[in-house]
């Protein structure tokens, strides 16, 4: 190893030991279940808040950074009045510059602190793509593992108020894409504390894509130092009819139509991955081994996004477990519509997936045509003979 590599590798011992003592939770309470009166409950801001002032005060190589961080918003209340507290050389406004700013996190990360990098929406790291996608996703692979680049990326997706095409965009397609990025999307108030203080104390690059529809919850936070673990998923409702495996704001619009489907007699599992990198592939896999059915929902693009990505996991790890197709839930290859009108039509949710459930229960199979071609819904699929079937469809 080499010298800057022991180095390193001595004052990481140093730098990182107040996180050796935050054990992980192994899973979270019952998503749903009403806590008792007397339990604590923090709505989602005033948990990832909880979250960045509990590492301020733990570890003093933590910074927090971004546009607003500072001002009387506090960046949706995440980062409300820890100026005060902790100064303007720990929490402080950075100008419209994200490529250079950017730069300037992953440099303090190289060099020994673990910059918290806010920003309001995931489009502004279009503006940033550079430094993650060259820099710090690559930087401990570039130099065989001498150099960490511990940082945290947080942007929160919108939605209404006319937040249109440039401020809506659903972006973790694109980072889910990317090899050395670790990639989190909570549903919950104590995900978002558990899930920010582990990137926190994760040595990699880790993104945080919040849902601005999750900041009307409050739920069950624990005061205590907790950490949920990255890469883990978790069952949030029990059921052997359907798999729907959801992310972030869409495990409460499957929640949702699960609730509805269990008066039609359809029990569905509902399962929230909690990160996308790295991707929990046991929890998906088990679960459609038991109900044999998918729906995966996701608030990003269909084309080449996460619900595709989870799509062909399990059609090659999985597809001796499906008894119907794989069904996808997500937004059309369409710009964010300002209007909204043409939102209600745009976002998908809980009737979306209702209706994605009732088809795939609808399945029965294929029938066998003369020639040995499999026929349905008019599409025809060519034997080894390179004889095709007609375009009638039929079930059995």
């Amino acid at each position: 190893m080499s010298k800057i590599g022991h180095e390193l590798k001595k004052k990481d011992s140093i730098r990182y030991e107040p996180w050796l003592s935050t054990v992980p939770e192994s899973d979270e309470p019952d998503f749903y279940r009403e806590p008792p009166d007397s339990s604590r409950r923090l709505s989602y801001a005033e948990a990832v808040r909880e979250a960045i002032e509990q590492a301020l005060e733990m570890d003093p190589s933590v910074f927090v950074m971004g546009q607003g961080v500072d001002d009387p918003g506090g960046m949706f209340g995440t980062t409300l009045d820890l100026h005060k507290r902790y100064g303007s050389e720990r929490v402080f406004d950075t100008p419209l510059s994200e490529n250079g700013l950017m730069g300037a996190a992953i440099g303090a990360a190289i060099g020994g602190m673990r910059p918290v990098y806010f920003h309001n929406r995931p489009d502004f790291l279009l503006l940033a793509m550079d430094q993650i996608v060259n820099h710090a996703s690559k930087w401990h692979f570039m130099f065989g593992g001498a150099v960490s680049v511990p940082m945290v990326v947080w942007a929160c997706i919108g939605r209404g108020w006319g937040s249109a095409a440039q401020h809506s965009q659903a972006l973790q397609g694109l980072f889910m894409h990317i090899p050395g990025l670790k990639l989190v999307m909570p549903s919950t108030c104590y995900d978002a504390k558990g899930l920010l203080l582990s990137a926190i104390a994760d040595d990699n690059p880790v993104i945080i894509i919040e849902h601005r529809f999750n900041f009307k919850h409050k739920g069950y936070v624990p005061k205590y130092l907790y950490r949920v673990p990255l890469g883990k998923g978790v069952v949030r409702k029990p059921g052997e009819d359907v798999t729907v495996v959801a992310i972030s704001y869409m495990v409460t619009e499957a929640y949702r139509a699960a609730d509805k489907l269990a008066k039609e007699g359809i029990r569905a599992e509902v399962i929230d991955l909690r990160t996308l990198r790295p991707l929990d592939e046991e929890v998906i896999l088990h679960s459609v081994a038991k109900t044999g059915r998918l729906i995966v929902a996701d608030t990003g693009w269909r084309t080449g996004g996460v619900t595709a990505e989870i799509a062909a996991l399990v059609a090659e790890k999985g597809f001796t477990f499906l008894k119907a197709p794989i069904q996808r839930v997500a937004s059309p290859d369409l710009p964010t519509p300002a209007g909204y009108t043409l939102e209600q039509e745009f976002y998908k949710g809980a009737p979306e997936i209702v209706r994605a459930v009732q088809e795939v229960l609808k399945w029965k199979g294929v029938t066998i045509g003369e020639r040995g071609e499999d026929i349905y819904r008019g599409w025809t699929h060519t034997n080894r003979s390179g004889d095709t079937a007609g375009t009638e469809a039929a079930r059995v």
